[in-house]
């Protein structure tokens, strides 16, 4: 009976498991793709979930270089796009709301809504592709586990600069950023995504999108001040080695904490 009871509770725990491969939260990471059609162009790879309306995303595939070369890098495989039928079958299929998601396996997912601000005019499909494929590209490279160590500031600074993603849509341009930085706003790169994120107040009409420009900016004052070569050795540097602190030193010549203080001053004295 004993044996009977472990059986059983080991084919229930396998069997929600797979489930959750196949049609929840985990299905980011799937084998298996059931019930998307797969189109696969030069480049990228969509699948399109059946029932799906939402077309258009085949201009990935134009954009694959563009990205490459911004990043002097190249994708080591064709990134997968993935595009659903509804919101109610996307939040069972990821642990993302975002209007675009990229996962560390470099899988990304745009959301119904996404596509829906798209055809109205909203947002450019074209910007936000180049930022998830950005994120894509350097997740490609630094593998699984060193995605998760890839510093999150850097990684969302640089793919707003590199998709000139600054003035469009809810997003403040570098005037607009560099205004509210002045006025006391600041997220300081070190706390995004950690437990005191949350504490620091800011006072803009979009949290997320303020938070992402500030990083931009600091990107787009790294290139202006010591040039676009250094600065890509700089991120691909940051693939590879763990310490972003040392391997910022190294390069630049002084502590990042150091540069961030540049930083804002040099803003203060422009505002």
């Amino acid at each position: 009976m004993k044996n009977l009871l472990i059986f059983l509770i080991t084919v229930a725990v396998i069997t929600i498991i797979l489930w959750l491969f196949l049609f929840g939260k985990l299905f980011p990471y799937t084998p298996i793709i059931l019930g998307f059609e797969k189109n696969e162009l030069g480049n990228v790879i969509i699948y399109s979930q059946k029932g799906s309306e939402f077309q258009g995303v085949n201009g990935a595939d134009t954009i694959i270089t563009v990205v490459e070369n911004f990043h002097n890098l190249q994708f080591k495989t064709k990134p997968e796009l993935f595009i659903f039928r509804d919101s109610s079958s996307y939040i069972k299929h990821s642990p993302s709301k975002a209007r675009f998601c990229t996962f560390p396996n470099s899988r990304i997912f745009i959301t119904p809504w996404a596509m829906s601000e798209v055809l109205k005019g909203k947002i450019s499909l074209e910007i936000y592709l180049k930022h998830e494929l950005s994120h894509s590209l350097i997740f490609q490279h630094t593998g699984f586990l060193g995605a998760l160590r890839y510093p999150d500031w850097l990684l969302e600074g640089l793919a707003v600069y590199s998709s000139n993603q600054m003035g469009t849509s809810s997003y403040p341009d570098k005037t607009r950023t560099y205004s509210l930085i002045a006025a006391g706003n600041y997220m300081p790169p070190g706390a995004y995504k950690t437990k005191i994120e949350n504490d620091i107040i800011l006072d803009v009409p979009d949290r997320i999108n303020f938070i992402y420009s500030e990083f931009a900016c600091i990107v787009d004052y790294l290139v202006t001040r010591f040039g676009r070569d250094k600065f890509i050795i700089y991120v691909k540097r940051i693939i590879s080695e763990y310490n972003h602190e040392k391997v910022f030193e190294e390069i630049y010549g002084f502590k990042f904490e150091n540069f961030l203080d540049d930083f804002r001053k040099d803003i203060r004295q422009k505002i």
